[in-house]
């Protein structure tokens, strides 16, 4: 019996698969967004080593229906589907693809700063209704705007690099960050989230979704905003208050917002983003490039292969690797 690799989705990669062949690993794939009781079916049926987790929730029931599990690789770096604890509770390395879909997930924030404050959506819906409004109307410049790029990562420093390039003044705020970041990326960098929400017309979310940063843009931090800035998020939807969101639209304080991605995914569909033409919305796919997806899926598997084969894996690499070493050190518990 061929070993397993579960991919949690529909795709991956050719290149990728290749590559898992290459190695004598057959990759099985899930239905997208399966529940948690499906992908542990799944894996008990499949009896996988590895999972390339892409849509679904990982947690520690999930893997505790896989006892041939050994390493749990991302098709990306957002691992909030993952409970990264549990899986160092049990030995397992969990991967990240960091950087690998920077430059796709960079232009696809790029793409909706600009349709959003152009208003590209509303203006193409009307022409096609049979209105000409040109008349009267009065667009937006964004040269010599401030956005402000909270998170310092691969995909912000990129999203930083094209900004500047449309003459955009850049601010960041990123408390993990070394200042020469800042410096080599000329970006002023910010004491709070506060200091910075304050400070951007445009405000671009690039950090991961944690407990501290959930909701982190909230009714309180949007009312820092200058009036008529926009919001542009492709990282998690659970970083912004979606109710405090749609209020501050609809009250006219902030003028638009791009969003690729939702606190539930996908949104239902009475969802209140539909009924605001001045929020673009696309379905999370900012990093789903045909480059992107080679670069992450090759990197993904990678991963795992060098796991499963006993290889070093890049530090930066392995997300929970100090939560693994304190779970090794920890003293074997004694029963009376």
């Amino acid at each position: 019996m061929s070993k397993k690799i579960l991919v949690t989705g529909p795709d991956l990669d050719q290149a990728a698969a290749r590559l898992l062949a290459e190695h004598g690993y057959e990759t099985v794939h899930t239905p997208a967004y399966a529940d948690s009781a499906v992908i542990s079916e799944y894996l008990q049926q499949t009896g996988a080593e590895g999972i390339v987790s892409r849509m679904g929730r990982l947690d520690a029931e999930v893997m505790d229906a896989a006892p041939r599990l050994k390493v749990i690789s991302k098709h990306g770096v957002g691992v909030d589907n993952i409970d990264i604890q549990a899986a160092a509770e049990r030995g397992i390395p969990v991967l990240v693809a960091t950087g690998a879909n920077a430059v796709s997930v960079a232009e696809h924030a790029i793409a909706l700063l600009l349709a959003t404050v152009k208003r590209i959506l509303p203006l193409g819906a009307g022409l096609r209704a049979g209105r000409w409004e040109k008349p009267g109307f009065s667009g937006r410049e964004i040269a010599g705007e401030t956005i402000g790029l909270m998170g310092m990562g691969s995909i912000a420093q990129a999203t930083c690099r094209m900004a500047h390039g449309l003459g955009l003044n850049v601010i960041g705020f990123d408390p993990y960050a070394p200042d020469h970041l800042f410096e080599e990326h000329d970006v002023k960098r910010c004491a709070s989230f506060e200091e910075l929400a304050s400070k951007s017309n445009i405000l671009s979310l690039h950090c991961p979704l944690t407990a501290q940063t959930r909701k982190i843009l909230n009714a309180e931090t949007i009312a820092l905003m200058p009036h008529g800035s926009y919001v542009v998020n492709t990282a998690r939807g659970g970083l912004i208050d979606e109710e405090a969101l749609v209020a501050a639209i609809r009250s006219g304080h902030l003028a638009g917002a791009g969003l690729d991605t939702f606190a539930v995914e996908p949104p239902a569909a009475d969802h209140p983003f539909f009924a605001e033409p001045t929020i673009v919305l696309t379905p999370h796919i900012g990093g789903v490039t045909a480059q992107a997806g080679a670069r992450v899926g090759v990197e993904a598997v990678t991963g795992i292969v060098q796991v499963l084969a006993g290889e070093t894996v890049p530090e930066h690499r392995i997300i929970n690797r100090k939560l693994l070493a304190a779970a090794k050190a920890e003293p074997a518990k004694v029963e009376d």
